[in-house]
């Protein structure tokens, strides 16, 4: 990574991740890197937490797919975003210098409400019914009206996604190599009247989903990308599909996605 040396750190700040991040703008220094405040200078964005600060990372600097982005765990859980440990730094500058790193593309999702505000997503995004109370939605695949939903609200996925709260509602685990996205239902209601697959299922990367609202006095839907809520109210239509920025993460050669998955819910 010659090319590479201006570093942005972002973190949620308390007495010991600022004291972790001292230490590492030292690090960083020592190595001839060059730690930036803002992070448009930056060409590499560097989160200090675990999945959830490395997806606020990503969306705070604007999906940018022209750097890279590197996630050190501080946590005590696995990460599936974040391959370094924050009591590793030594392996992680072993593995930059001896170039033992690849460079991972993340898929992402691009999410448009009523034909004018879009949104990228990396993880998901859910719509979600704001009260006590089920709402409708017509389920478009391209053109094709697919379903007529009632229910909770529903959840679509990126493949890293899917380790997310796709898997609590019994989605499939999907290999991020692969080009899609995974539409899942939050508790539909099945009867004479509404009638859905009652399934998730996974759309080609060539599709675009299409989810409309049916006005019928629970039309203000909570909008969730990745682990943020939208206040958006009146929403009619939206729109979701692949999106054309990919995130590009730093790997250690040795550390696949499918490795960190066996780690985080299999390995004891």
């Amino acid at each position: 990574m010659p090319n590479r040396r201006n570093l942005f750190f972002f973190y949620h700040h308390n007495d010991q991740t600022n004291q972790q991040v001292e230490q590492l703008k030292k690090i960083a220094a020592d190595n001839n890197f060059f730690v930036i405040e803002n992070d448009e200078e930056a060409n590499i964005v560097v989160s200090i937490g675990g999945d959830g600060t490395f997806l606020q990372a990503v969306r705070k600097t604007g999906f940018r797919d022209d750097c890279l982005y590197t996630g050190i765990n501080n946590t005590s859980s696995p990460s599936l975003y974040a391959d370094f440990n924050i009591n590793e730094t030594a392996k992680l500058l072993d593995a930059m210098s001896n170039e033992n790193i690849e460079v991972r593309r993340y898929p992402t999702i691009k999410v448009t409400i009523d034909d004018h505000t879009s949104f990228y997503c990396l993880n998901d995004c859910s719509i979600r019914s704001s009260i006590i109370k089920t709402f409708v939605m017509d389920v478009y695949i391209d053109n094709l009206l697919f379903e007529t939903f009632r229910g909770d609200g529903m959840v679509v996925a990126t493949p890293t996604g899917s380790t997310g709260y796709t898997k609590s509602l019994k989605g499939a685990v999907v290999d991020p190599m692969l080009p899609c996205i995974q539409l899942s239902e939050l508790a539909s209601l099945n009867n004479i009247k509404y009638r859905t697959l009652g399934s998730s299922l996974i759309l080609s990367g060539e599709r675009e989903l299409t989810l409309k609202v049916v006005q019928d006095g629970n039309d203000h839907p909570i909008i969730g990308m990745d682990n943020e809520a939208l206040s958006i109210q009146h929403i009619k239509k939206i729109s979701i599909k692949l999106g054309d920025k990919r995130i590009k993460t730093v790997k250690l050669k040795d550390n696949s996605y499918w490795e960190k998955v066996h780690r985080k819910f299999i390995q004891q």
